[in-house]
């Protein structure tokens, strides 16, 4: 068991911000309503019933002022009195709630309005939060999908952040060493920061805390623009910022309207002035504390209307913190530490990340794309990698005849749910964090292996947006560059910006640390932990189906991780389906005393090698000369319940095993497991916790439901229930006549049978959408869209604006029918007036090699005619220039047009050729086969059919010329040692007897 770390003296006291509203302030807001209504409503009927209409229904005349003011006339002037007043009133009604709903910001006053501005402002106020305050107290409206808080949790806390690794030593709130600053007087960092003018640099966050100014009690978001940001309209800038974003009282942002005090706001870069604070976790002043207290009491935040209201510091709620450990301020990443190793962890997770973890097991339970998959970006990136090969190897069964399926084939999912699992992964993959992981690793281990050194011990590593932190299990002196030490030196990290060129080739060097695995998320710092480092039994508790979904996801990532080469996960009792990732990684057991039965073999076997080779573990054999007797790690993942007998032989086996590069994961019921160095809990809400160290973290699970679509992705495709093509196959009507837009893909981008772009600048960005919708006629998630375009996150507005003008681009066709349309389950797609290239290839080469309907393919000399075109639209690979040019079109790398591409070509030539050869044409069928070449140079295929088509000629020298050529292409492609093929050779020897004579002399 890990032990329970010693308190961390210097942390800053919590700051506690107003919870969700209580029965009073529903009580008070009714009160205001009624008030208003009063006041708005039942003043005029009031007048008109008791008193009439107060104005003379006459021409007054100058006899009416020397007439005798009776009662009546005097009842009247009053009356008159309190209409003026009643409709001054209703005026500044409306123009409150235009401010408060619209957004526009803080009114001016009205004329001569005063106190009764004041009022209205009040009232209005208090009526617009009724519907908050009133969704507290209706969970199941308001919070439907989303997981109460627990007894005790009505305030809110903003918890202090710990340095990892720090011992003793004070640790400031946490955040990227990229997006703050430190104060040169405050090394540590403890200070808060404001800013004021000029004072914020670019690679600040800014935050703002909402206040009551001036005796209001709801400021705008308009309002916060015009004082910080100098301009009103600059609104929306904050509304993207924290749109949907969790707030301390539990709600969200989700119109450009209301705001409440207390919730905390990320500001543009370029904000100014005192309110402003860098560090959104600093406690808030004790005139702040205050305010806030009065106003959850009383709803008056000021006490006084005259005074204002305290120089604002930020709270604490969903911002973009980006803790980045290090020696210069840099704060945040929790360490992990087994046994008596344990480091200083925090002792509860922040709001925002329960809110997250909340957030997202409501999406994911929603329609639309599963959020589990969305929020896991390295699991997301390393299934779309493994997707890539199984359809990949998909499309070379297809072509060896193998598979049901063409060469033309999209090998799309053909379900909802397949469809929605694909489009989260392409959202929520990053393969650049990935690329960042492996590269930064393998450096690590080329650097240590030149200076002679072994591996350190790695329990445990945090990746951020720009930084990666390794947790060592004890000092090995000094980190090599570009690494740098940490806040004691079991703490190791290296910023992205300090390795070498992403464009350059990771090192050779083996993967050092294949057993890390994502676990969750803290803020935006994601916790690896090494599994096959632990010194015993890593345990999950929980429910069974949420220990499961912790149990898949952690699979999942394992069997498809890209910092890793060779390895073996063994799944246990649970998910045998996952086997289908990666079927030569993976492998499933039923029960636990069949894995007894292989470990402990297995064990006995490495600790013989270990002995035999004289290393202490197998990490020092991952580096310098021993490289070559390394062990794969081997990681065992149970998902059943073991029995005590069980336990303690596993315990039994888990005692050395981070010396064999043996790692255990159970998944268990109950509390204590025998030889466990870390018990987790997941609880229903998705918080994954570890009490004794206090780690709580917003888990990354794959329930049961996603886990079955991702798994359909795999088995659809090579399986042996794998889903066959649709019966029209990917064709195009191509007898409809001209289409109205034409885009030619293949070799590169051209487009005709539209204007350019009105707009020029933004003219690349909607060529390359259209490019993607080409590709996918089935149509295109706008959120696919939208990271396509904007693989750093774009957000949705510049995804939906550039959806209108690409709408406007296009047009309507003939028949006044958008060429741009919306399918029913919210996907863009084309119209059949706008045609690709790549649409006309792959239908040509449907109708003649695929389709069983004969009129179709024709007749031979529609075929030949068919075959002909098809070919000559091979230009080169679809949007190949695009993809040489590296400007955008990243996503083409999920794509597998460059590997179809070439199969399609192939085929067709292969088809004309022999359709040439048998009319008798050998130099038409030479010169297709030769035509096929420049785009697939590595098919044998047409290397043979290349060689019948030169004899078939009944020409010596195309012979000749042709094994001429053949000879040195297969010396450049792979060597002038490396024989031919057999096939190759074997057709050599009955064209050409002699071409081994002559070959030398012919290369």
């Amino acid at each position: 068991m890990a032990r329970t770390p010693p308190p961390v003296p210097g942390n800053r006291t919590p700051v506690p911000v107003r919870g969700r509203r209580g029965p009073r302030e529903v009580l008070l807001a009714l009160v205001a309503a009624l008030a208003l209504l009063c006041l708005v409503v039942g003043v005029p009927l009031s007048l008109a019933t008791l008193v009439g209409w107060p104005l003379p229904r006459t021409v007054p005349s100058l006899e009416m002022l020397t007439e005798e003011i009776d009662t009546g006339t005097f009842v009247r002037v009053l009356a008159v009195l309190v209409w003026v007043a009643w409709a001054q009133f209703t005026a500044c009604v409306l123009v409150e709630v235009w401010a408060a709903v619209s957004g526009v910001g803080i009114p001016r006053r009205v004329p001569g309005a005063g106190p009764s501005q004041l009022l209205a402002r009040q009232l209005v106020g208090a009526v617009l939060l009724l519907t908050s305050a009133a969704a507290s107290l209706t969970p199941g409206l308001s919070q439907l999908g989303e997981t109460h808080e627990a007894p005790g949790q009505g305030r809110v806390v903003a918890e202090a952040q710990l340095l990892p690794g720090a011992g003793s030593t004070a640790a400031p709130a946490a955040y990227e060493a990229d997006d703050r600053k430190v104060d040169p007087a405050d090394p540590a960092g403890t200070g808060p920061r404001t800013t004021s003018g000029g004072e914020a640099e670019a690679g600040d966050a800014l935050y703002y805390r909402i206040q009551p100014p001036e005796g209001r009690h709801h400021d705008t978001l308009w309002g916060i623009a015009e004082r910080h940001l100098g301009e009103g309209m600059r609104y929306k800038e904050i509304f993207q910022l924290n749109k949907d974003r969790l707030q301390p009282d539990g709600s969200r942002l989700t119109e450009a309207s209301l705001v409440r005090p207390g919730w905390v706001l990320q500001m543009p870069a370029d904000a100014q002035g005192g309110e402003l604070v860098t560090l959104p976790g600093e406690e808030a002043s004790a005139d702040e504390s205050a305010a806030f207290d009065r106003h959850g009491a009383t709803g008056d935040a000021t006490g006084d209307d005259a005074s204002e209201a305290s120089e604002s510091s930020a709270g604490p709620g969903e911002a973009d913190n980006r803790p980045a450990p290090g020696a210069k301020g840099t704060e945040g990443a929790q360490p992990v530490g087994p046994g008596g190793g344990a480091a200083d962890l925090p002792a509860s997770l922040g709001p925002a990340e329960a809110g997250d973890a909340e957030a997202s097991e409501a999406a994911d339970s929603s329609p639309g794309l599963p959020e589990a998959l969305v929020a896991a970006p390295l699991l997301a990136a390393g299934l779309l990698m493994a997707l890539g090969r199984s359809r990949r190897a998909a499309l070379w069964q297809a072509a060896a005849g193998t598979l049901p399926r063409s060469v033309a084939d999209d090998l799309a999912p053909r379900s909802p749910r397949g469809q929605d699992a694909r489009d989260a992964l392409l959202v929520g993959a990053a393969p650049e964090q990935v690329s960042f992981l492996d590269r930064a690793l393998r450096l690590l281990s080329a650097v240590l292996a030149g200076e002679g050194r072994t591996l350190p011990a790695v329990y445990a590593a945090w990746l951020g947006p720009t930084a990666l932190h390794l947790q060592l299990a004890g000092p090995v002196g000094r980190p090599p560059a570009p690494w740098t030490q940490g806040p004691d030196q079991t703490y190791w990290t290296v910023e992205r910006a300090q390795l070498p060129d992403d464009t350059e080739a990771a090192p050779e060097a083996e993967a050092p640390y294949p057993g890390l695995v994502s676990l969750g998320m803290r803020e935006e710092l994601r916790l690896l932990l090494n599994l096959e480092a632990v010194p015993g039994i890593v345990a999950v508790r929980g429910a069974p189906a949420d220990r499961e979904a912790v149990l898949s996801s952690i699979a999942a990532e394992l069997a498809t991780s890209g910092w890793s080469d060779r390895m073996t996960v063994t799944l246990v009792g649970f998910a045998p389906e996952l086997t289908a990732l990666a079927p030569t990684r993976v492998r499933h057991l039923d029960d636990i005393a069949g894995l007894l039965e292989v470990m402990e073999t297995e064990t006995g076997l490495r600790r013989g090698a270990l002995r035999h080779s004289g290393h202490e573990s197998l990490l020092s054999g991952r580096t310098g000369p021993a490289r070559q007797q390394q062990w794969a790690p081997h990681l065992v993942v149970v998902g059943a319940t073991p029995t005590e007998e069980e336990s303690e032989r596993l315990a039994a086996l888990a005692v050395t095993s981070d010396q064999l590069g043996i790692g255990y994961l159970l998944g268990v019921e109950r509390a204590e497991i025998p030889g466990a160095a870390w018990e987790f809990e997941i609880a229903p809400d998705g918080t994954l916790s570890e009490p004794e160290m206090g780690l709580t973290l917003a888990a990354q699970r794959l329930p049961a439901a996603r886990r079955a679509a991702v798994v359909e992705l795999f088995t659809g495709l090579t399986g042996a229930d794998a889903a066959p093509a649709p019966a029209g196959g990917p064709t195009v009507d191509l007898g409809r006549g001209r289409p109205g837009v034409y885009v030619r893909m293949l070799g590169g981008l051209e487009i005709t049978g539209l204007e350019a772009p009105p707009d020029a600048e933004r003219a690349a960005r909607l060529r390359e959408a259209l490019a993607l919708l080409a590709l996918h006629r089935e149509g295109v998630h706008p959120r696919v869209l939208g990271s396509a375009l904007w693989p750093r996150g774009g957000g949705d507005e510049p995804r939906d604006a550039l959806v209108e003008r690409l709408a406007r681009w296009l047009g309507a066709d003939e028949t006044g029918r958008p060429r741009l349309r919306v399918e029913p389950d919210g996907r863009l797609a084309l119209t059949d007036d706008v045609l690709s290239d790549w649409d006309v290839l792959r239908t040509l080469h449907h109708q003649v090699l695929v389709s069983e309907n004969p009129t179709e393919a024709g007749r031979p000399a529609d075929r030949m005619r068919k075959l002909t075109d098809a070919l000559a639209l091979a230009r080169g690979a679809p949007l190949g220039e695009q993809r040489e040019a590296g400007a955008g079109f990243g996503w083409l790398e999920h794509e597998i047009v460059d590997a179809q591409y070439p199969l399609l070509v192939a085929e067709i030539a292969l088809t004309l050729a022999g359709e040439h050869r048998a009319a008798g044409d050998g130099e038409a069928a030479y010169a297709a086969v030769r035509s096929a070449l420049a785009a697939a140079p590595t098919d044998e295929r047409l290397w043979n059919e290349l060689l019948r088509s030169a004899h078939a000629t009944g020409r010596a020298e195309w012979l000749t010329g042709a094994v001429a050529w053949l000879v040195a292409h297969h010396g450049q492609l792979f060597g002038p040692a490396t024989p031919l093929p057999a096939q190759t050779e074997g057709l050599l020897d009955e064209l050409l007897p002699t071409w081994r004579e002559s070959a030398p002399t012919l290369g």
